[in-house]
Formats: structure tokens, sequence, C-alpha cells
């Protein structure tokens, strides 16, 4: 008998596991928690498997501190500017939460694009992960257009006049330029309109398209599993098998897919087949 099982059980750990328990019974959770966290890993991983946990870990950061400056935000031409002047000298360390804000938005394209390259020179994009790495490259569309939407925030001169260039570079695209832009812009000159709309993108419309395409990213790799990486002394192996095992059937085959008849054994021609048999 396991020693745990000797003696009884602290009225709150056996309530805790009941409830547990329970919720597990009617959804399946210990099990999802299980298959999730508890998956094999390829042995030689390095920290370069870790960029996608730290680009998740920053957008978790941007999601906080942007619940806390949007406390205090007022998205209206004429006090926006304000606003954030009072939320860097006069919240209380509302200068150490808008840095975090500002410079997680750079940290988080930077380790996105070093996860994307990581990535495409390991080979991990190949089958059967071609949808691991869609929902990745979407990811970071989404994650430069939310650090746009942010960047007009500010409302200041530079602010401003950045994202009228950012506009105008997108109306010149070709059959639905114009119309994103006038979305974006709302309506054909930039106004009130304009930060409203990009205030309500920027919090509400990519956090949740980002944190969709996140689950469903963790999932096919979960489902997956996690790529080898090139110098894998296994996938190696499996490679070179792989390329001995065609050198041998190229070796093998003769022009056309003929094969010779080996001489030990006598050509004989098909016996022909009678009327009857062919009805």
């Amino acid at each position: 008998m396991a020693t745990t099982d000797i003696g009884p059980k602290n009225p709150a750990i056996k309530a805790g596991e009941a409830a547990v328990d329970y919720v597990d019974q009617r959804s399946g959770v210990k099990t999802g928690f299980k298959w999730f966290m508890f998956r094999n890993v390829p042995a030689e991983t390095s920290w370069f498997q870790t960029l996608g946990f730290t680009a998740m870990a920053l957008f978790g950061m941007q999601a906080v501190t942007g619940i806390i400056l949007a406390m205090y935000y007022q998205p209206s031409p004429n006090t926006a500017y304000q606003s954030i002047d009072a939320i860097t000298h006069e919240v209380t360390w509302g200068w150490l939460v808008r840095g975090m804000h500002k410079w997680g938005a750079s940290a988080m394209i930077v380790v996105v694009f070093l996860h994307l390259g990581r990535v495409f020179f390991f080979g991990s994009y190949k089958y059967p992960r071609e949808l691991t790495w869609v929902t990745g490259a979407i990811l970071l569309v989404m994650t430069m257009f939310m650090g746009l939407t942010g960047y007009l925030l500010v409302w200041d001169q530079k602010a401003y006049w950045a994202t009228v260039v950012a506009m105008n570079i997108t109306a010149s695209a070709p059959l639905i330029g114009p119309y994103i832009a006038d979305i974006l812009r709302g309506g054909p000159e930039f106004g009130p309109e304009t930060l409203s709309r990009f205030y309500s993108i920027h919090m509400l419309v990519i956090p949740g398209g980002i944190a969709t395409f996140i689950g469903l990213h963790l999932y096919l790799i979960t489902k997956l599993g996690i790529a080898e990486p090139p110098y894998s002394h296994r996938r190696q192996a499996i490679e070179r098998e792989e390329d001995e095992a065609r050198r041998v059937a190229e070796r093998e085959r003769l022009p056309y897919g003929r094969r010779e008849v080996p001489a030990t054994a006598p050509a004989t021609r098909p016996a022909p087949v009678k009327a009857e048999e062919r009805s």
C-alpha cells in the first residue's frame, strides 16, 4: 500500500478533489490538461524553441497593461494627448505601465519575427505543419496591425502624420485598398471617428483575434508535436535512411519502368482466352 493512502485526508483537499472530479466528469478538463501538458518533446530542442512562448508572454503583458491604460485613457481628439500626459506624470506608476506597454509592443513584434524566422530556417513549416505556419503568419500580421492602431492613440504630431502616411499607402493598394482606408479612417478625412475607430480596433478586435489564433496555434502544436531541429541526430539518421532507400530504388529501376527477365526463367506467352471466357 502506498504511503499516500494511509490516514484520513484533509477535508479541504477532499473537497477540492471532489470539485475537480465533478468538473472533469462533465468537461474532461483533466484529460485535456494532461493531453496539452504531458507530451513528447524532441530531446535536442533548445532555447530557440522558446521564442513562441516568449511572444505569448509578451501578449499577456500587453493585455494587462492595456487594460490598466484603458481605465485612464480618453479616446477623443480634445483629450487624448492630455490623458496620455496625465498617465505618464500624474497617475501612480503610470509611467511604468505606459513604458511596459510601449516597449512591450516593439519587443513583441521583434520576437514574433524571430520566431517565424526560426521556424523557416529549421524547416518546421513543412508537412504536416503547414496550417501551424499559416496561423503563425496571420498572428504576425495582426501583431503589426495592433502596433499601427496603437501608435495613433497618443494623438501627437508624430503619430498623426505617420498614420496618415500608412493610410495613404493602404489606399494605393489595388481593388480593395481605398475601401479599407475609408473603413479605417471612418470617412474621407482624419477626425474624431478615426481615433475612435482605431481605439476600438486596438482594444477589442485585434486582441480577440490574436487570442483566438493563439489558441488554434497551440492546438496544432500540441496535436502535431514540436518539429525536430535540423541538427537532430535522429532526424539526420532518418533522412540518411530515406536517401539510401531512394538511391537503391533508382539503381534497380530500368527505363520506362521495365524490368529484365531473369535468364533462368523461360519467357512464356499467356494462354489465349476463349470466346466463352470473354463473355
